[in-house]
């Protein structure tokens, strides 16, 4: 399996990428084709596919934000089971936001993921593939120690609609053992950069942003 890095939208690869997420997320999930263009080509934005027998299996999009030291997993898609999809994703991008950071002069302090409520999301089929069924999906990132931040989240819809989806929480996967909580100013800074490129944000977002924001620390949960 090939570990492939898409920087353009003409990429191929691209085009079964994209298909692969529809297939799998709800279309509220999903950002438009042409729309990936500026996102592809923003060397801050990292996605790679992972390629068995020449066809996409599986994808990752992530970031690294050097000035506060922490990283995103955007997304893991796992199109089908039994090829060791899951774990081949985590190890490249853990390697790859390692040596981000190495060249950043420090360790990774973190990594943020919007995970889903079983409970809210359980109607989603996910394209049928059983390793991204929301209960299984939690119950791995709990193992990989993601934990959920205190506090309702929601976040705008990918249509760019000025919508709420409510059927995830914010994780963060802290690497320093003693890390019980998060400053609520940093939640707020990463959450107004993630989401700077939706134009149509809802009012729950606003102020759900905003009240995180004055919080001195959010704890974390177990998920």
């Amino acid at each position: 399996m090939d570990y492939i890095r898409i920087t353009h939208i003409d990429d191929p690869l691209f085009a079964d990428m994209h298909a692969l997420m529809g297939r799998i997320f709800p279309p509220e999930e999903v950002l438009e084709f042409e729309l990936w263009r500026e996102p592809l080509e923003d060397p801050g934005i990292r996605v790679f596919v992972a390629v068995h027998e020449g066809r996409v299996v599986g994808a990752t999009e992530y970031r690294y934000y050097e000035d506060d030291n922490v990283a995103m997993t955007d997304f893991t898609i796992i199109g089908e089971p039994g090829l060791g999809i899951g774990p081949f994703l985590a190890q490249h991008r853990q390697q790859d936001l390692q040596q981000l950071a190495t060249a950043n002069g420090k360790e990774l302090f973190g990594m943020f993921a919007e995970i889903y409520d079983p409970y809210r999301a359980e109607r989603h089929e996910f394209g049928g593939v059983k390793p991204m069924d929301p209960f299984v999906r939690r119950e791995v990132l709990a193992h990989l120690g993601y934990r959920k931040l205190d506090f309702t989240y929601v976040h705008p819809s990918w249509n760019n609609d000025g919508e709420a989806v409510s059927e995830l929480d914010l994780c963060f996967l802290a690497y320093g053992v003693n890390t019980q909580s998060l400053p609520g100013a940093l939640i707020e800074k990463f959450l107004r950069r993630y989401y700077a490129v939706l134009a149509q944000k809802p009012a729950a977002w606003e102020d759900m942003v905003s009240e995180v924001g004055k919080r001195q620390q959010v704890a974390l949960l177990p998920l």
